[in-house]
Order: C-alpha cells, then sequence, then structure tokens
C-alpha cells in the first residue's frame, strides 16, 4: 500500500488569469512566422507551413477570443497566398525567374499586409482573461 494518497487531476480548482500582454503575443506568433517564411523563402517557407498548422490549432481556441479572430485571419491570408502560388507555380517551366517572379508576388501581398494586422494588434486594446476550472458532474 501506498503512503500517499492519490491526488485528483482537478484538484486545483482556483481560476487562472491569462494576461492581456500573454495574449497580444499569442495573437503576434502567426504573422511574425509569416513574415520570417516570406522573407527567407527557402527553407523556412517549407516548415513554417507545417509549423503554422500548430500555431494555428493552439491560437484559435485561445480563452481570448480576439487571438483566435487575429490567428484566423492571418492563417487566411497565408494559406490564400500560398495555395494559390503552389497552383499556379504547377505549370511553370522549370527556370528560377518564373518562381522568384510568384515569390515577389506572394511577399508583395502578404508583407504590407502582415506589417499592418501587427500594427492592429498592438494598438487593440488587450484585457486578462479569466479561466473558469472545469466543474465535473458529481453523482453522488
Amino acid at each position: 500500500m501506498s503512503e500517499f494518497a492519490p491526488v485528483p487531476l482537478d484538484a486545483d480548482n482556483t481560476p487562472k488569469i491569462v494576461t492581456a500582454a500573454s495574449s497580444r503575443r499569442a495573437a503576434k506568433w502567426f504573422n511574425y512566422g509569416t513574415l520570417v517564411a516570406v522573407l527567407i523563402p527557402l527553407p523556412l517557407a517549407i516548415f513554417w507551413t507545417g509549423m503554422s498548422m500548430l500555431i494555428y490549432a493552439l491560437n484559435k481556441h485561445h480563452p481570448n477570443p480576439k487571438v483566435g479572430y487575429y490567428t484566423q485571419m492571418a492563417a487566411y491570408r497565408f494559406y490564400g497566398v500560398a495555395g494559390t502560388a503552389v497552383a499556379v507555380s504547377v505549370f511553370f517551366p522549370v527556370h528560377v525567374v518564373y518562381y522568384l517572379v510568384i515569390w515577389a508576388i506572394a511577399a508583395a501581398i502578404l508583407v504590407p499586409w502582415t506589417l499592418y494586422d501587427l500594427y492592429r494588434i498592438n494598438h487593440d486594446h488587450w484585457t486578462d482573461s479569466i479561466i473558469e476550472p472545469h466543474q465535473p458532474f458529481n453523482d453522488e
């Protein structure tokens, strides 16, 4: 027999607070990744396409709904431009000039829009969010 009593996983029933600064920082992640991937396309754009899915999944259901909104808008931009670039570049001949042109067009679309979104995130009013603990059903 163990001398320690088992502690249930939900023993800490105090509400958690997500600070406004943490929420603002989380809302910027997708935009920062997009900027780096567009400015240094090989190999970071390939890695960012996979990593962005993780960032999207982590932030879409953040306790602060603004984080999910800004992440979703950044994802729409990135995936829309990346998907269009892939669909168009399938028909290109094997010359690097065509791929540089499509990269420049993608950068011309994504960089200003992403910088504007970062500006909006920085100037938005952020508040602390409270995460209420889960109250399990009591069958007694």
